[in-house]
């Protein structure tokens, strides 16, 4: 879901005095879900040891580097954490446990539900665990109350899923995302439902958070910059909405001929089902991000999903045989299961710290970082891509249609889309 998911001591903050850390460790993090900003206490700009091969964090170049997952185990996105430790995982026991040709050490952790504890537990990774880089991260607030804690440990974060549009700016050497800016997807797909619904207008909703807004604030740019226009924007309660029969009812009485949406997880599941009762018959059609019908929820929405189109940058639907493979390797790994867009995006995760660590100069959190930068491109399940100058993906978005394909219910790929 799009929520939008460290080492004091001699080389990496040794300028931090006792109590500061005892008071990092100690620290009682209360802060709202829906922050998207958290001001953190950190290693305040210690050295980290030289870039060479002895570098800081994970232990000498000689023995194996130390790599920390931080993903939600428990809580509202248990399911988007086991797809990313699973895509995670995949990677990582194709290439013999190997990352860059160095043995890894994976130290993983629980980042629950929101910043309350995924800031803490993923701080751990860095202070007491002395890894060199993390992978994951769901919760966009989670990302944002992290950010300057890996900048000033010189420590890279590769964010494999929170999509908050202001953690990439500006570019630092230790933030990469692999999974999407907030606003991109929505971005890339108002040009083309410009196209699809000729005069139509739409009417935009979306769950009351930073993550909703960003997302329809993309496809509200690119729609209405096509000329389409927006006769309706709504955003319901984040968490508490059981009821949308109100907000679809505004949606029907509007005159749009179609509704943009950003719901996931539970929210989508619901959503999708009360779409189908109370406005399917009206011919207004309904169109989202693909997080919509990704995975168990398109699983639990069952036939009411069934025609409705999303935008997304993968679908184990695509015919590539870097995907092909990825589907049958997963399925083969994981009894059978389906990749997600959230196994995608952490595999990659995994590919470009492969990367990073065949080129660095060393094994320190900032010798990976420099080494990130030279990341030029992706041979991805989800096509190709690279990192643009802000440490986000350049990739290509596709079309998606839910149908039914041998028994089950499948996002097929209509085609590819662009705001350009």
């Amino acid at each position: 879901m799009s929520l939008d998911g460290e080492r004091p001591g001699p080389g990496r903050c040794s300028n931090m005095s006792a109590s500061r850390m005892a008071s990092l460790r100690r620290r009682a993090w209360v802060i709202p879900v829906l922050s998207a900003v958290l001001a953190l206490s950190a290693c305040g700009g210690g050295s980290l040891g030289g870039s060479g091969g002895s570098g800081g964090g994970g232990g000498a170049a000689s023995g194996p580097v130390k790599i920390g997952l931080s993903v939600p185990k428990s809580g509202v996105y248990a399911s988007l954490g086991r797809d990313m430790e699973q895509g995670f995982k995949l990677y990582l026991n194709q290439k013999g446990n190997k990352l860059g040709g160095k043995d890894i050490t994976l130290v993983e952790t629980d980042e629950g539900s929101g910043p309350q504890t995924g800031v803490p537990a993923t701080e751990k990774l860095i202070t007491q665990d002395q890894v060199s880089a993390v992978a994951g991260i769901v919760n966009s607030a989670t990302a944002a109350g992290l950010k300057k804690t890996f900048v000033e440990s010189k420590v890279p974060l590769v964010v494999a899923n929170a999509g908050a549009d202001g953690l990439t700016t500006p570019p630092s050497d230790y933030i990469w995302r692999t999974s999407f800016k907030n606003s991109d997807p929505g971005r890339a797909y108002g040009k083309k439902v410009k196209e699809e619904l000729g005069d139509g207008s739409v009417y935009l909703l979306g769950a009351d958070y930073a993550s909703g807004k960003e997302h329809l604030a993309g496809f509200k740019e690119s729609f209405t910059a096509a000329g389409g226009q927006i006769v309706g924007e709504d955003y319901t309660p984040f968490g508490t909405t059981t009821d949308w029969q109100p907000y679809l009812n505004k949606v029907r009485t509007s005159g749009a001929k179609a509704v943009f949406v950003f719901y996931a997880g539970a929210e989508a599941v619901n959503f999708v089902k009360q779409y189908k009762q109370f406005l399917a018959g009206d011919g207004i059609q309904l169109l989202s991000f693909g997080d919509l019908t990704e995975g168990t929820a398109l699983e639990a929405e069952g036939a009411a999903a069934d025609g409705l189109k999303t935008v997304l940058h993968y679908s184990d639907q695509l015919d590539n045989p870097a995907n092909q493979a990825f589907v049958k390797a997963y399925a083969d790994a994981y009894g059978g299961a389906t990749p997600t867009a959230f196994s995608v995006q952490a595999y990659d995760a995994a590919a470009v710290l492969d990367k990073a660590l065949a080129a660095a100069d060393g094994t320190s959190g900032e010798a990976i970082g420099k080494a990130l930068g030279t990341v030029s491109q992706v041979d991805s399940p989800r096509g190709t891509w690279k990192f643009t100058a802000n440490h986000d993906p350049d990739q290509t978005f596709y079309e998606r249609q839910v149908v039914t394909r041998n028994g089950k219910f499948v996002n097929t790929v209509l085609g590819t889309v662009s705001a350009s």
